[in-house]
């Protein structure tokens, strides 16, 4: 993509009617080189992006059979968050414009139809992975397979439970913020400033650079706050000063869709030198103590004293992001939680309050964490390490289905190659690509722009 094919061309397979031209497969295999510096090319790969290919596009015609539509207010949301990802990466709208030499909108219009399909070929793995299921005995076989010197050994870990408390601004430092966003939503009703310039010169949210415009998203996914604000405004209408955890908004509503909503905002914040850390001090320590001495439950408190709206409903448990699991390996943990973790020495044991950065936009936060349990390092056994390797012989199990599905729904369509295929074993071609991204990964558009 991004590239004008040479004339001449070569059909090298046929998926109903979709055509699949050698130039397509070369320029993505091109990518995965470029992206993937260590990997050497093998005439297999070029193979198996060939394969993959042909799998996307049978699953595109299955995704038409089951009559599941992609809406294009999902593309428009991904593909902006993609483009937001990569101006952050480059710097500026400008720049990734002459990385790509093309404009936002062709960019966006180039890669609008190649999300789609991504996303319903995720859409239709994932329903069909999502009624996949393993027993117990399936679970034990596979543990057994693995020969015990290739059991991997499980590194210490910990369960950890945390309660944050983000310290309010002191009085005149929040009286001061409100009255610049009052002054600047002044600017944009009674003297027809526009909020995208005031927004790129004052606001502090992420999207200020591009004028505090937010793509279509669901009200669910916005602070409530906000969400409640935008949705009282009609299309065109300006907000009154919104007070949320992240400062004073002013809100413009663009477009409403349903449940779904796309604004623009100015984001004034309180400065961090200007927070009240003593409240959020005592009052975790206040926590910590009941706690302790007064036989207060952990889980309970958190559940009503935690600002962190993502552990708090249960009960401050912090989640491996990686596999979903309360375990955590002690050299995965944050820098900040590592050195609070090494001084708690026994299950029970509970932090004195600590500062840390909390969020995407790294807000100053103060927790007191608590050691549930912790594992030492050992090698893989079902009665420790159950659910991980649970989770792998799923994961083996679902990807052995799926590609067995997939083989099956070729023989319902139209499938013909143009060129001669080797009979390669499809488990012994090297996998560029990965089936589990919720798109497909070959593209600059993806991966970046070098």
């Amino acid at each position: 993509m991004g590239q004008q094919r040479q004339i001449a061309d070569q059909i090298v397979a046929v998926v109903n009617d979709h055509i699949i031209l050698k130039s397509d497969v070369d320029q993505r295999v091109h990518e995965f080189m470029q992206q993937s510096r260590e990997a050497a090319f093998d005439e297999r790969m070029w193979y198996y992006v060939l394969e993959s290919m042909i799998d996307n596009y049978v699953l595109v015609e299955k995704a038409k059979i089951d009559s599941i539509i992609i809406s294009d207010s999902e593309v428009d949301r991904i593909l902006n968050q993609r483009i937001e990802e990569l101006v952050r990466q480059v710097g500026s709208e400008q720049e990734l414009e002459r990385a790509f030499g093309q404009s936002l909108v062709e960019i966006k219009a180039e890669y609008s139809e190649q999300f789609r399909q991504d996303l319903l070929v995720n859409r239709v793995r994932q329903q069909k992975i999502s009624r996949i299921n393993i027993t117990r005995p399936e679970v034990v076989a596979f543990f057994n397979s693995i020969p015990t010197d290739s059991l991997p050994v499980i590194p210490e870990s910990v369960s950890l439970s945390q309660i944050t408390v983000i310290p309010p601004p002191l009085a005149d430092a929040r009286d001061q913020t409100r009255e610049l966003a009052a002054q600047l939503r002044d600017s944009i009703i009674h003297h027809g400033v526009s909020l995208e310039d005031l927004a790129r010169r004052y606001s502090d949210g992420p999207t200020a650079s591009q004028g505090g415009g937010l793509p279509m998203v669901s009200a669910t996914d916005l602070l409530p706050e906000y969400a409640a604000a935008a949705a009282a405004l009609q299309p065109g209408e300006i907000s009154e000063v919104v007070n949320t955890p992240q400062g004073f908004h002013i809100i413009r509503l663009n477009e409403r869709q349903g449940q779904n909503i796309s604004t623009h905002h100015i984001l004034i914040s309180v400065s961090e030198e200007e927070l009240d850390e003593d409240y959020a001090i005592d009052k975790l320590t206040a926590i910590r103590d009941s706690i302790m001495h007064q036989g207060k439950s952990f889980a309970n408190m958190a559940r009503t004293h935690s600002d962190d709206r993502n552990t708090a409903p249960a009960g401050g448990r912090l989640i491996n992001p990686q596999t979903g699991q309360r375990l955590i390996p002690v050299n995965e943990l944050d820098p900040s939680l590592y050195r609070t973790v090494l001084l708690l020495d026994e299950p029970g044991d509970i932090s004195s309050p600590r500062s840390y950065q909390y969020g995407e936009d790294s807000k100053r936060a103060f927790r007191i964490v608590k050691l549930n349990e912790r594992v030492e390092e050992h090698r893989a056994n079902l009665d420790q390490d159950y659910q991980l390797i649970r989770n792998f012989a799923l994961q083996q199990k679902s990807q052995e289905m799926l590609a067995e599905w997939v083989m099956n729904l070729r023989d319902e369509m139209f499938v013909e190659y143009r060129i001669p295929v080797p009979d390669y074993d499809p488990m012994d071609l090297p996998d560029p690509l990965s089936p589990d991204a919720p798109v497909d990964q070959d593209s600059d558009m993806y991966q970046g722009t070098n």
